[in-house]
C-alpha cells in the first residue's frame, strides 16, 4: 500500500464496505443460502480477509523493516492500526448513538 497511514486506513475501511456491500446485495436475492456451501463461503472470505487486510497493513512496515528503517516501519504500522481504530470507533459511536430510542 502506500507510506501514508490514514490512506491504508481508508482501504481497509473502503474494503470492508465492499465486502458487507457486497453481502449485503446477494442476500436480496438469495433469501435461503444452502446450509453446507455458506460455512465453506464464509471461511474463504475471512481468508481472502486476513491477506487483504495483511496486504494493507504489513507491506509497506515489511519493506521499510527490510531497508532498515525499523522505527519508520513500526510507527507506520502503529499510525495506520491506530487511525483504523478511530475510524472504526467513530463509525460504532455514531451508529449507537443515532439508534438509541
Amino acid at each position: 500500500m502506500t507510506k501514508n497511514p490514514f490512506y491504508n486506513a481508508l482501504a481497509a475501511l473502503g474494503y470492508i464496505v465492499l465486502i458487507v456491500s457486497t453481502m449485503t446485495l446477494l442476500s436480496t436475492y438469495q433469501s435461503n443460502f444452502d446450509e453446507f456451501i455458506m460455512p465453506i463461503i464464509m471461511l474463504s472470505l475471512f481468508t481472502l480477509s486476513a491477506a487483504v487486510m495483511g496486504y494493507i497493513f504489513f507491506y509497506q512496515p515489511v519493506m521499510l523493516f527490510l531497508d532498515n528503517k525499523k522505527d519508520e516501519a513500526v510507527k507506520l504500522f502503529l499510525k495506520s492500526i491506530g487511525i483504523f481504530g478511530v475510524i472504526t470507533l467513530t463509525i460504532s459511536l455514531i451508529y449507537f448513538l443515532f439508534t438509541i430510542n
